[in-house]
């Protein structure tokens, strides 16, 4: 009996590891988190406003051309670094963005905003961050491409950098304007 509780725990150690090593030396990625939401419609929802804008955004506010739904946060520190991007993608390239604030107080949002720029087009307020577990949200930043017929495209978990604009959004943003 004493062998058994001995073994029983490397056993379980031993399992995790192979679960663990396995994706690894397949060549996988572990920072890329699935979505099951790829090629499917955008989840049926409607926000609310910020506090002194006219409009908040909704399901049907997505699709016609493709654009990108950002859910940030005002206390979100990588939501700051990847900022300028979406705002030079907003002036620059002309490509429509759509933001959810997630979870956020609405006046330390519209500070945020008044502070650093809205590259938005519209912005739903998420207040209880039910809106983003219907997206899959795992955490703030993440954007989505939206297709022409509202369907979800592409997600990138984490901060736009130069890379991945350059890579991956901008080719597919054109591929999906054609």
């Amino acid at each position: 009996m004493k062998r058994i509780l001995f073994i029983l725990p490397l056993l379980l150690f031993a399992g995790l590891a192979v679960a663990v090593a396995v994706p690894l030396l397949r060549g996988e990625d572990p920072s890329v988190l699935p979505s099951t939401l790829i090629d499917q419609p955008v989840p049926d929802f409607a926000l609310p406003p910020l506090p002194g804008m006219e409009s908040g955004l909704s399901a049907d506010d997505l699709g016609g051309k493709p654009m990108l739904v950002n859910f940030f946060a005002s206390w979100c520190v990588p939501c700051l670094a990847e900022h300028p991007l979406l705002t030079r993608l907003t002036e620059e390239e002309g490509v429509t963005i759509h933001g959810v604030n997630y979870n956020d107080d609405p006046a330390d949002a519209l500070a945020w905003l008044d502070r650093h720029g809205n590259p938005y087009d519209l912005i739903g307020a998420d207040r209880e961050g039910r809106v983003a577990i219907d997206w899959g949200v795992y955490g703030v930043p993440e954007t989505f491409v939206v297709d022409t017929q509202g369907r979800i495209r592409y997600r990138h978990a984490g901060p736009i950098t130069p890379d991945v604009l350059e890579r991956e959004l901008m080719p597919l943003l054109t591929e999906l304007s054609e």
